[in-house]
Order: C-alpha cells, then structure tokens, then sequence
C-alpha cells in the first residue's frame, strides 16, 4: 500500500465506511445505511427509505413530473392489485414476468375465483381500461403516466437498485400510427438523458436493446446505461415500443380517418429509484456520498462554530446567512446540533455528501468572513461574506461540472475496444466495459454471459453521446459477420 493510500484509508475509517477499493459492496451498504438513505426492513427484500433519502426521491419525482407535464402527458392511478388472467393474455409478457410475480389468492378467509398479482407493470390493465376509452382517432394519442410502487421477487436483493417492491413513474401511451409511436419512445429516451446529463451530472450511453434483452413483450426496447465506479453497467431508464401487441391482446382499437378498425400502437417507459444507487455509485467516494448539487436534498450546510457561551449567537447568525442563500433558491440546513463536535459534524455532512460546507465562527463574524469547502476539494477557502453567497450558485454549478467530467473520463478510460474473445474475456474481468461486434444470435449471447457474467447492454444510437462511430467486423465470440453495423457494448452488469 502507498503511503498515500494509507492516508486515505485511515481517513475513510474516521468516516465509518469500508473504502471502494478494498469492498465496493460493503462500501455501498454502509454509505447507504450510515448517510440515512435507507435501512433494512421487517419485509423481506424490501427497505426503508429515510427522510434524506426521501427528500433525494421527490427532488427526482418533482423535476421529471414537471418535464412529462411539459412534454403534454397526464398522470392517473391505477390499482396495486391485477387480476392474473390479464397477465397471462401476452405471452412474451407472462413468459418473462412469471418468476418475479406476487400474488394474492385470498381475502381475510375467502379463496378467490381468480388470484391478483401485485403490480409488476401495468400495461395489461392499462390496456384493458383503454379499451373502453379509445373509440376514434380523435381520442389518440393517449400520454399518460403514473407514480407508484411495483413488485418483483427479487434473490439477491440490494438496496434501490433490486428490491422486491421499488418505486418509479411507468408512462403509457396510445398513438394512431407506428411513427408516432416511435417519436414518443425517443422523446423519453431524450429527456430521461438530458436529466441524467444536467442534473444528475451522470454520463449515460443511450442505445437499443438487442432481442434477448428487450422488455418482455416488447418490439424494441431502448436503454440508457452507466457505469458505476466499479466498473459495472446499471440500466438506468428504459423506453420501449410495444408495436400492438398488448393493443391486440386487449382490443385496444378505434376507427380511422378513412372508417377503417386499426390497433393502436403503445409505448411504455420508466425510471425509478435504482436511479438513487446510479448517484450513489458514479459519484461517491471513499468518504461517502456526494450529491449533485441539482438534485441535492440539501445544498448547503451551515455549521456554526462556537464555544458554551456564544453558541446560541452563532447558531443565529448561521440562520441569517442561510436566509441570504435560501433567498437565492438554495436549499440550506443549518446543523444546530449542540454536544456534538465540530469534527463529527464535518464528517457527517462530507459523509451524506453534501455539495458544499460553510463553517462560521466568532472571529470568522467579526472580520466578515466565512470558511467554504467544496465536498469534493481537500482544501478549504476564506472567503467575504458577501462574496461567498453572491458566488454559491456558480459554485455549485462548477461541482456539477467536475462530477460529470470525472464521471465521463471514468467512462471512457473502463470502455475498451476487443477483436478477438481472449481481449474480450480479459477486459471483462478486469472490471471494464468492452465495445465488440456481435453477430445477434441469441445463443451466442447466452454463451458470452455463461463464460463471463457479460451481458450486451445496448447497441449506442447514432446520435449517442458516446461510442456511436460504425463499422463491420465479426462476432467477437464466434467469428460470423456482426449483425449491426457498429460495435456492441458488453459489460457485467446490477
């Protein structure tokens, strides 16, 4: 070990939490738990969610909910509970949800005729309620969308990236033709990206599923995906094309223009909390969390310092200096915790990863300035009062900036190119990415994910941000011609 890896260790041992680089799992458990995101609960596989991680959800759920308002779509609730028969009524559906389902055979003490199903996915219901809505073409399109909790069996479960019950938007929409369709899947392809990108500070490959990967049920399925800091890939937001598939299975139709019966075309989309795991595990550090400064719960922390007798003081004048940055449209805590030390305080916050820190002390109060540290600087700053908050919104946008770089440069440094199956093997196990050809048999693809825990995780768009450029070559497994025109990205995957 380096003298300097000592230091960082023994630095992350004040923190409480397993460093990255000596567990990755034990570091993300512990951060999770240790920084209030979440705890274990009496359900088995499911979790907690404590106020701050609470506060991060609905700082998710607020800006997308005002982005599909925006884009012209509509929210509505439907029931937890499914009747089982609508399941089962699409066959690629049922094959792929039948392992992961809950069910509900009895009330109180009455078997029932037909046993529900909790909530996996709600394109069957959906479909059947759209089937009495939908009469003519002058009812299209249907954009409409839900917040809620579903429900999938889970056997190694983890907390907000696979859990039994999680919680997410599901969108669902009903167009008149195949192009339109297609437009509302990219349109939410593109804005599920631009959060990630602008507000999340997370770089995301946007690309198409290949055919053993699709949503069950689906004709295309499209994927965002990012790396996390161990090199793993996490599906962060899906968009899907469902063709008529579920419309023919629930009779959802309407008349045409020309008085012709037609099937709508529907699409369906998602995000949900493993998106919290996403940020937790592409911008922490050995020392815990670090928000993005956008999405943060909390922006800024005021911690003022202070002895027995001028404690209460500082606290005061720590509110006034939180009301000048909450005056800008900040979010700000000031830690009023008395008995406990300054330097737990610091850890505490460096810990939850708040974005910024701001320490306010006696003599600090007297000459008129204040002491600043950046959760992802070492070095703290003295600076004017006045200068420090007239310059808090640029500065948190600067945090957001280096995240994203330091995320992106991760990105493409852990993505390697391989021609030949040794290249690839060795790549995969050293914890990359690899970008290969790939011929699109779907046995092929199974045997790459027996021999090496590698899945394909999409094929890049041609427009993506990263990795887009074709080509032709042969699969990187068993030398037939690769089926897309351009490289393929595997990788070991949440």
């Amino acid at each position: 070990m380096t003298k300097d890896g000592g230091k960082q260790d023994k630095k992350a041992a004040q923190y409480g939490v397993t460093p990255q680089s000596t567990d990755f799992n034990d570091w993300y458990n512990e951060v999770v738990k240790k920084a209030d995101l979440a705890d274990n609960s009496p359900v088995a596989g499911a979790m907690v969610v404590r106020p701050y991680g609470s506060a991060l959800w609905e700082n998710i759920v607020r800006w997308l909910d005002d982005r599909f308002k925006a884009t012209g779509h509509e929210s509505l609730v439907f029931p937890t509970l499914i009747p089982m028969g609508f399941i089962t009524r699409e066959a690629d559906h049922v094959e792929g949800f039948a392992p992961e389902l809950f069910t509900v055979s009895k009330i109180g003490t009455e078997e029932l005729s037909e046993p529900y199903v909790m909530r996996p996915t709600s394109e069957t219901i959906i479909g059947h309620m759209w089937s009495g809505w939908l009469n003519s073409y002058r009812d299209l399109p249907f954009l409409h969308y839900q917040w809620g909790s579903v429900f999938r069996a889970e056997l190694r479960t983890k907390a907000f990236l696979r859990t039994s019950e999680f919680f997410w938007h599901e969108g669902h929409t009903a167009h008149a033709n195949e192009p339109e369709a297609r437009a509302e899947v990219r349109q939410m392809l593109d804005l599920y990206h631009e959060f990630c990108r602008d507000v999340l500070a997370l770089p995301v490959v946007r690309g198409e599923k290949t055919a053993s990967e699709r949503f069950a049920g689906a004709v295309a399925t499209y994927s965002i995906e990012g790396m996390m800091r161990d090199g793993k890939a996490l599906q962060s937001g899906t968009s899907h094309y469902l063709g008529q598939n579920f419309s023919k299975a629930f009779d959802v139709k309407f008349q045409t223009r020309e008085q012709k019966e037609e099937f709508a075309h529907t699409t369906s989309w998602a995000i949900s909390s493993r998106i919290i795991g996403a940020i937790i595990m592409t911008h922490g550090d050995d020392f815990g969390l670090i928000m993005p400064p956008r999405i943060a719960p909390i922006q800024v922390v005021v911690i003022p310092v202070g002895r027995k007798d001028n404690f209460d003081q500082m606290v005061e004048e720590g509110e006034k200096l939180a009301a000048e940055l909450r005056a800008q449209g900040l979010k700000v805590k000031v830690d009023k915790r008395d008995g406990v030390t300054n330097g737990f305080k610091y850890n505490d916050w460096e810990l939850k990863g708040v974005p910024v820190r701001i320490e306010l002390g006696p003599r600090d109060l007297e000459q008129g300035v204040v002491v600043v540290k950046n959760r992802n600087r070492d070095e703290k700053e003295t600076l004017a009062r006045d200068e420090a908050v007239s310059s808090m919104t640029a500065r948190l946008d600067e945090i957001h900036d280096w995240l994203y770089g330091r995320a992106t440069e991760f990105l493409l440094t852990r993505t390697l190119v391989a021609d030949s199956y040794d290249e690839f093997k060795d790549a995969i196990e050293g914890g990359n990415w690899v970008r290969a050809y790939h011929c699109a048999d779907a046995g092929c693809e199974k045997s790459i994910k027996d021999d090496t825990k590698a899945t394909t995780r999409n094929v890049p768009l041609d427009d993506a941000e990263f990795f887009h450029e074709h080509g032709e070559g042969p699969c990187v497994k068993c030398g037939q011609p690769g089926a897309y025109g351009k490289r393929v990205i595997f990788g070991r995957q949440y």
